[in-house]
């Protein structure tokens, strides 16, 4: 009934806003954009009289547009600014002779951002929006020779656990997009690829912790959006990078990007290779309680691992206009990823007194690759200036293949080797096509679409025992799991500017069916599962301009997690002899509400309040076996609540010094059940800071850095406080073509990863150290010719279509 109640709401609310009657009076309609033809969102737009008086001020939407409506036939001055942007301001527009008016303004860079540098690496690392925080990738000194995942982990409100699961203002359960498409990765095998990509590949980075309602509803706490970069520039144009680094071990980074953009074709390519080397230290201590509450025994685990690591990215593709107004692109992506670990573990049982009773030596080897390959077909048409349709079609494969084998050797005299191995290979196939269609009515924006999806996966697990001298099937731990999922979904939504007020409300209904077969073996019997299931999702954002510097911002909207098909395989991986990760196909998914009030000031300061609320809650759950074996896996254990408290600051402190910030507060309250009634609070905070020093003759610097207090993710594990400080040096040179960066990360080696785990009848703390100081040295040099703009009328379909650049 409650569903149907929101629809009716829903589609009474467009039909209203759709039929209003036509305002009357004189209209003008502004397109603002960046040189390089991209839109510029939120930009102040004041509508002026001769006399200097403000009649009308808006903001811009994300697409860089805004329509001042039932005007006075009178003349009039346009004032668009925009944070690191010069004022713009226009002739005089004479309503009086024509009533409505349409115009693209185009805004330069500010005063000393302009150089034959690229305006992207002169945009401010971090841009707080009402809507979303935008990480510029390349402005920040630090990010040289980083990882995609080195760059979330200090990103404002990120934090990294860790398994590699990425949180957002502390909630975990984030959704990872790649140029708008979800990776449909999770756990090490999407921290594999993000750490495997080079963050030269990356234009931004865009955090959205509520999402509007044309986004995928997956993502308790929203969307890691990571934009690939894609130059727009006419004419033959290029980047080249090449980075060393050195912490305890050797890393390098290099990439390529080509492009090549002339009459209605546009041609790109982007490579990048990351060669590391890697190492990670764990500690852990097991505490094991008798019935009584005495100890009973201690085991303690320190377990060393090498590894080294390989990673290719390829992306290339073409686009092209086939007329005046419409625009097709084609476009490959290529990942192949290698790592090989070597391991060593101490595994040392102690009595209650502490007196070691025996040891086990474990020497382990593993290797992983990644095959990934996708095609994506792309369409965009504007059959006016206030009518679009935008199409996409994807098909995406994943090749992974895993190995491990360990060998395990006894103190105790007389003892054999105990030995297995395991081969774990995976295929994933995804089919995925969406349409997207936009209309302007006057004042209100309309937008609408459509998405299917088809995941198909085939992971196949086979264990083996040492028996002697010969290997043997382990069917016990070995299985064949084959899994099909589909999601269709629809979605509607209107954005409606009235004088000072704002409102975007949209409703998507999203279905979900899944069909999961075990097969079977002489050991383990058949098994199969599925499950349908079905859901609306309301989003609302509702924001008054109380005055040119004074904005407050009402967000709302309902998500959904579904459990990543790898979580739902009741597969055994083995991580050493006394602890197992195995997956739950009883997993069901979880529904969140989040609501948000915040108020921003000027481009300057930026807070909120927010609350969310999530059943049938994620947690890592940790199983005792009656052999005192540890199995790792994931259910729904109950309910969270989360309140939480933000405040964002960008400050131009001095003309040759910027600094943002942000301070993220959770108080957290995690409920459920397990082998008891658990019920957990905790207060957490993340803070992040980021400064720049720009001097003369092409030097900058930066100083950043990042501090998350002691957190709790999950029901049974809380974390210890972590965080790191980094600093680097900019030099421009090759006539302001080239930068040379050093780039010193994690300075005092601060970012350890320790907790407590608590388990049915033991505590276990640990502390994971990684490879993360590390020195960086590298180079860019920009090459090539850009082609001089034609001048172009204003509002022409053209126009709309090389703003838009990319349709991918």
């Amino acid at each position: 009934m409650r569903k149907i109640i929101l629809l009716s709401i829903f589609c009474w609310s467009c039909v209203i806003g759709l039929q209003a009657q036509p305002q009357t009076g004189g209209e003008i309609r502004i397109t603002v954009e960046s040189a390089e033809k991209q839109a510029v969102a939120f930009a102040s737009a004041s509508l002026l009289r001769p006399d200097s008086s403000i009649a009308q001020t808006l903001i811009t939407d994300s697409l860089g547009r805004a329509a001042f409506t039932n005007l006075a036939p009178a003349s009039y001055i346009l004032k668009v600014s925009s944070i690191n942007f010069e004022t713009h301001h226009s002739a005089l527009i004479d309503l009086s002779s024509r009533p409505e008016f349409q115009t693209v303004i185009t805004l330069q860079p500010a005063a000393g951002l302009i150089g034959n540098v690229t305006v992207t690496a002169k945009k401010p690392l971090v841009q707080f929006m009402p809507d979303k925080t935008v990480i510029n990738v390349e402005a920040g000194i630090t990010n040289a020779g980083a990882t995609v995942m080195e760059v979330l982990e200090k990103s404002p409100g990120v934090t990294v656990d860790r398994d590699g699961n990425v949180s957002l203002k502390g909630r975990s359960n984030v959704q990872v997009m790649i140029d708008g498409k979800l990776t449909q990765l999770s756990g090490s095998d999407l921290q594999n690829l993000l750490t495997g990509m080079n963050a030269t590949q990356v234009e931004t980075i865009e955090l959205m912790d509520n999402p509007p309602a044309k986004y995928d509803a997956a993502g308790n706490s929203g969307i890691i959006n990571i934009r690939l970069k894609k130059v727009k520039q006419k004419g033959f144009n290029g980047t080249l990078t090449v980075a060393l680094g050195h912490g305890k071990r050797y890393k390098n980074n290099n990439s390529l990007i080509l492009n090549y953009r002339s009459g209605d074709w546009n041609y790109f390519f982007n490579y990048s290779v990351n060669a590391n080397k890697y190492l990670m230290d764990l500690w852990a201590i097991r505490t094991n309680y008798n019935a009584n509450g005495t100890i009973g025994s201690v085991l303690e685990q320190p377990y060393n691992t090498l590894g080294t690591g390989v990673t290719h990215n390829l992306r290339t593709g073409v686009d092209y206009s086939m007329s005046r107004k419409t625009t097709v692109g084609f476009a490959f992506t290529g990942t192949y990823l290698t790592r090989n670990n070597s391991g060593r573990a101490n595994a040392s049982w102690k009595n209650a007194a502490g007196v070691t009773d025996s040891t086990i030596v474990t020497t382990s080897n593993s290797s992983s690759r990644l095959k990934q390959g996708g095609l994506n077909v792309n369409m965009r048409h504007s059959f006016n200036s206030k009518e679009e349709l935008a199409a996409d079609v994807d098909l995406i494969g994943y090749d992974i293949y895993n190995d491990q084998q360990f060998e395990n050797l006894s103190s105790v005299a007389g003892s054999k080797p105990d030995a297995s191995r395991g081969s774990i290979p995976s295929d994933i196939k995804i089919f995925s096509a969406k349409a997207d269609y936009s209309k302007q009515f006057r004042s209100v924006l309309w937008e609408a679409g459509w998405k299917t999806s088809r995941v198909n996966t085939d992971n196949f697990a086979r264990y083996e025992f040492l028996d002697g001298n010969v290997w043997k099937d382990d069917l016990g731990k070995s299985n064949h799991f084959l899994y099909k999922e589909d999601i269709h979904a629809l979605y509607s939504s209107f954005n409606l500017k009235s004088g000072r007020w704002s409102t975007q409300g949209g409703l998507r209904y999203e279905y979900t069916s899944y069909k999961a077969k075990q097969l079977g073996n002489a050991v383990v019997k058949d098994s199969s599962f599925n499950r349908r299931y079905h859901s609306l999702f309301p989003t609302l954002f509702v924001s008054y301009e109380a005055d040119s510097i004074n904005t407050f911002t009402f967000r709302a909207g309902r998500r959904i997690d579904r459990p990543g098909f790898q979580k739902l395989n009741p597969f055994v991986f083995i991580i050493n002899k006394y602890t197992f990760q195995q997956g739950n196909p009883y997993f069901l998914p979880q529904y969140t509400w989040n609501t948000e009030i915040s108020h921003q000031y000027k481009d300057i300061l930026s807070t909120g309040v927010s609350y969310s609320i999530t059943n049938d809650y994620f947690s890592q759950i940790f199983l005792t076996n009656p052999d005192g074996t540890i199995v790792y896996t994931e259910g729904n254990v109950g309910k969270m609540r989360n309140l939480g408290v933000s405040m964002s600051i960008q400050l131009p402190v001095a003309s040759w010094w910027s600094l943002s910030g942000q301070a993220v507060f959770n108080r957290k309250m995690i409920e459920g059940t397990l082998w008891k009634e658990y019920k957990a609070t905790i207060n957490q905070g993340t803070f992040s800071m980021n400064n720049q020093f720009r001097f003369k003759k092409g030097w900058s610097a930066e100083l950043s850095g990042f501090l998350v207090t002691r957190a709790q993710n999950d029901l049974q594990e809380v974390l210890d406080p972590t965080g790191q400080l980094a600093a680097g040096v900019s030099k421009q040179v090759l006539k302001n073509k080239g930068t040379l960066r050093l780039v010193v990360r994690d300075i005092f080696y601060t970012q350890a990863m320790a907790g407590w785990s608590y388990f049915e009848k033991s505590i276990e703390y640990f502390k994971l150290m990684r490879d993360t100081r590390v020195a960086t040295l590298s180079f860019t040099w920009r090459f090539g010719k850009t082609m001089k703009q034609m001048k172009r009328s204003s509002g022409s379909a053209q126009e709309l279509i090389e703003r838009a650049g990319s349709v991918n």
